[in-house]
């Protein structure tokens, strides 16, 4: 394992300086075009680690362009809302002033004013506020950055509905488009804590040292949060195989709760990087790798969350209103013991009407993680019409 990001220097801002140096700032943006760093992040090929893989050159093109004559604003996203990710806690615990130091790099480029450090309520919010009140009294960022603390939710994170409840609205997402029309109706710069931290590493080491780890499509380290079972982060370079960070399983979940399921033996010998994981039928999302342990059911396991995903919607569309809650109601059916042939049938059905028909990818989610479950347990499925659950070692007569 490599660390770059996870050297830890925790609060104390002196022992940031002493491992990390002077925040280098390099000048502000005009109005409308992008500073001198943005070269730099474009030539390092950073995309975004929150779960999208999104070039981030492009995202701060896209936001300065968008700006106007009002100065856009920078929303660090550290919501977390996934049960199986930690890794954005384990940053801000160990370097949080990396991600500042990022996240005022990032508002130097696009010539943002503001930078808003968003975390879950009843965590981290007090500690980093008293890391901002140390970089205002050592005069270390050249804007104002405040930290929020949000509902602890899964759509919590996703980014219009972050920027949505920044604004005073609920936490679920919207049409709008961040960058175009954000935070107090201005161009806004989402975009996940580990991102900034690359980012405040590539302007202190350059393009050429970012890419030396990493695959050419996604250069550089990432975060992983790995369960079996219980959550650890390891920093590791993108493509690093599956099996070098968690051990034989039956069955892995790559990309956590809206990710899915592979075969044990296959999952472990893909490389963790976002390409190669959509097209074996998984993602790497926010770098999540879920081992299920021998002797436990995948099919309770996924309805268990399946039926979570089901009360985390934003129930502001069909699929989240009716579709999740009956596709968790035949799952569970099923993972009881309780299921017929025909409500197999009927559970496939309703997981295929799922994608692409709601308000956000929520329900996309749901349905490649149920899909991909019935598909690498169809043994189990078997098992289950007749009773059978290899967790319980009970039979039950299926109704």
């Amino acid at each position: 394992m490599m660390e770059r990001l996870l050297t830890v220097t925790g609060p104390d801002l002196g022992r940031h300086l002493t491992r990390h140096g002077e925040l280098p700032l390099r000048g502000p943006a005009r109005p409308g075009s992008l500073g001198p760093l943005a070269d730099e992040i474009a030539a390092a090929g950073l995309r975004g680690r929150g779960g999208g893989w999104f070039p981030t050159a492009r995202k701060l093109a896209a936001v300065a362009a968008a700006a106007g004559s009002r100065p856009p604003v920078v929303v660090v996203n550290a919501m977390e809302g996934e049960p199986l990710s930690a890794k954005d806690a384990r940053l801000l615990t160990v370097a949080p002033h990396l991600v500042l130091d990022g996240a005022a790099l990032a508002a130097e480029t696009i010539g943002a004013d503001r930078v808003i450090l968003a975390v879950p309520v009843g965590g981290l919010g007090p500690m980093l506020r008293g890391v901002v009140t140390e970089r205002a009294r050592r005069g270390i960022d050249p804007v104002s950055v405040e930290v929020v603390e949000g509902p602890d939710r899964f759509l919590s994170g996703q980014e219009s509905a972050l920027v949505r409840w920044i604004g005073g609205g609920p936490a679920i997402p919207t049409a709008k488009r961040p960058f175009e029309q954000g935070v107090g109706g201005r161009a806004t710069l989402g975009s996940n804590a580990e991102t900034f931290a690359h980012l405040a590493l590539i302007a202190r080491h350059g393009a050429s040292w970012f890419r030396s780890v990493g695959t050419a499509e996604a250069p550089g380290t990432m975060l992983v949060s790995v369960s079996d079972p219980d959550i650890r982060v390891l920093e590791v370079p993108v493509g690093t195989p599956v099996g070098a960070v968690t051990g034989p399983a039956p069955a892995i979940l790559l990309g956590g709760y809206g990710g899915a399921w592979l075969p044990g033996d296959q999952a472990r010998e893909l490389p963790l990087a976002p390409e190669p994981l959509q097209a074996a039928g998984a993602t790497l999302g926010a770098g999540i790798v879920s081992a299920l342990p021998y002797g436990a059911c995948g099919l309770r396991r996924t309805a268990a969350i399946a039926g979570w995903m089901a009360g985390q919607g934003a129930r502001q569309c069909g699929p989240c209103l009716f579709g999740l809650p009956a596709v968790a109601g035949d799952l569970a059916l099923l993972a009881d013991g309780r299921a017929t042939r025909t409500d197999v049938d009927r559970l496939c059905a309703r997981t295929g009407l799922l994608p692409g028909r709601g308000g956000c990818a929520h329900p996309d989610g749901v349905a490649r993680l149920v899909g991909g479950a019935l598909r690498v347990f169809g043994d189990e499925v078997e098992a289950h019409l007749h009773g059978h659950c290899v967790e319980t070692l009970t039979y039950r007569r299926a109704s």
